[in-house]
């Protein structure tokens, strides 16, 4: 990652194009486009929804001029349905948000050329790119517990997380494994 540079932005109409042609390739390499919950409009429906709300920040890195991947997320605000899917009610004080307890990581990609063996800690960083200028307390994201054999979740609690419950936000979507990393820096 020696070389890699970052840009912060909360337009996404600056980068949608960029974040929809990366989602794409991505989960095309993962045999996921097929599924509709994955399709290209549908992500693209999601990724309107986030980013319509307060707070919402995205971080694409760069290998010169080529971007390697990208990382959005938003706060969860006061009325948020966030914690509404989840299969086993947390408790209403653990769920209660007002717009700068929770960080929401809605997505995170990077491209072949920059994963594994070949882009040591690519996605870390830009995880990390991104919370290092947040205020939120603690971090929660959504991860299929089944895809890569449950080795993509072992990355998310090599960093921190801990898998607080379960939810299926959409009626088209997997079950996720809902992952809670408090407090936000570590």
């Amino acid at each position: 990652m020696n070389g890699t540079t970052y840009r912060r932005t909360s337009n996404v109409a600056e980068v949608r194009q960029l974040i929809l042609d990366i989602h794409v390739e991505v989960r095309g390499e993962f045999g996921l486009m097929d599924r509709p919950f994955y399709r290209r409009d549908r992500f693209d429906e999601r990724l309107t929804a986030y980013s319509s709300r307060p707070g919402w920040e995205a971080v694409i890195g760069y290998d010169g001029e080529e971007p390697v991947g990208y990382v959005f997320a938003v706060p969860l605000g006061e009325n948020t349905g966030w914690w509404s899917a989840e299969r086993e009610p947390l408790p209403s004080d653990f769920v209660k948000e007002d717009g700068q307890r929770t960080l929401a990581l809605n997505e995170i990609l990077v491209r072949r050329p920059w994963r594994g063996t070949h882009g040591q800690g690519t996605a870390r960083a830009l995880h990390e790119e991104l919370l290092a200028q947040r205020q939120e307390q603690r971090v929660t994201l959504l991860v299929n517990p089944v895809l890569s054999d449950g080795r993509l979740k072992a990355v998310y609690e090599s960093w921190g997380y801990k898998q607080i419950g379960s939810q299926q936000p959409f009626d088209d979507s997997p079950v996720f494994a809902t992952m809670l990393r408090d407090p936000l820096h570590q």
